[in-house]
């Protein structure tokens, strides 16, 4: 199951604080606190690639996709 990272929405203008719960892909996102009901939202996180520019990189495809660009 994924682990999905959420943060508190603070009506007082103080720092929300953040927390992970696992969850089902299916299940809705939660928007209240399991266990103090104060009132929260999933945060979407970007992920990571890796850039690598040696020549063993470039690939094999059809298109041309390289280190001259892609289709």
């Amino acid at each position: 199951m994924p682990t999905y990272l959420y943060e508190t929405v603070p009506a007082d203008g103080s720092e929300p604080r953040h927390f992970e719960i696992q969850q089902s892909m299916n299940d809705a996102v939660l928007t209240q606190h399991p266990e103090t009901g104060e009132p929260i939202r999933r945060v979407i996180l970007g992920g990571y690639g890796l850039i690598d520019k040696t020549k063993s990189s470039t690939g094999n495809s059809s298109c041309g996709c390289g280190p001259s660009g892609c289709c």
